[in-house]
């Protein structure tokens, strides 16, 4: 079984959904028998890289509240990432474009060290509050996922290395009618939108197995659950949170 999975590192429910995905699977009995790849996806591609904005303003202009109220929903995400184990900082976070992590990514699946790479971004996004789109941090963050630093910030100097890879993986996105991340396909044909609880992953999961068939037409699995967030333009969908 083949499951791929559309994200960005600035988004959370990326992280989120990443972290049910991979408890689903752990209740799966056929879990070895899987293999999860991260592909490509811009929130924002027009994100300069030093914005010089907290995420709580930018989350605030977008969405026409204030800033505390934007604080607020931030905690409700916050809440939702820590019931899976995950600390997010949005006090520090540091919003930047994320075009050159996702091009770092590729550079890492050269040496089958992407699915390392992709949770080290995602942690030093979301917990350690580094700046993605700093190339010595990229090459930091690169060295900790076992890839050599100095070959790192190298690739990264050449502004067009691998870039064709991420504009590819987008336009598979866009062709399949992707609007928000994150989006799962599992063997090309069934689709999961947005950050969907854990026994949701696990349902999907096994009839996949039990029920797979011919054709190419994308089922969508992501059933009527409202908690499944995704984001998308640059905004996240948020749950009420009252």
């Amino acid at each position: 079984m083949k499951i791929e999975v559309w994200s960005d590192y600035v988004c959370p429910f990326c992280y989120i959904g990443k972290r049910r995905l991979e408890m689903a699977l752990e209740k799966f009995a056929h879990k070895d028998e899987v293999e999860v790849l991260f592909n490509s996806y811009e929130l924002d591609p027009n994100t300069p890289r030093d914005i010089g904005q907290s995420i709580h303003e930018i989350i605030a202009g977008k969405y026409g509240v204030s800033v505390d109220e934007a604080k607020r929903m931030n905690e409700g995400i916050r809440q939702q990432a820590a019931e899976v184990g995950l600390t997010f900082n949005f006090d520090t976070m540091i919003p930047t474009n994320t075009f050159d992590a996702h091009r770092l990514t590729h550079f890492a699946k050269t040496q089958n060290k992407d699915k390392e790479l992709t949770e080290k971004l995602l942690q030093a996004y979301f917990t350690e509050s580094k700046h993605l789109g700093d190339h010595r941090i990229l090459a930091d963050i690169a060295a900790e996922a076992g890839i050599d630093r100095n070959e790192a910030l190298a690739f990264l100097a050449d502004e067009e290395a691998l870039a064709d890879e991420v504009r590819r993986d987008e336009q598979a996105a866009q062709q399949m009618g992707v609007r928000g991340v994150p989006f799962f396909v599992i063997n090309q044909k069934y689709g999961i939108s947005g950050a969907q609880p854990t026994e949701t992953f696990l349902s999907a999961l096994e009839k996949v197995w039990q029920e797979e068939q011919s054709g190419t037409v994308l089922q969508d699995l992501s059933g009527d659950n409202p908690q499944g967030g995704a984001c998308a333009d640059g905004s996240c969908d948020l749950p009420d949170q009252k």
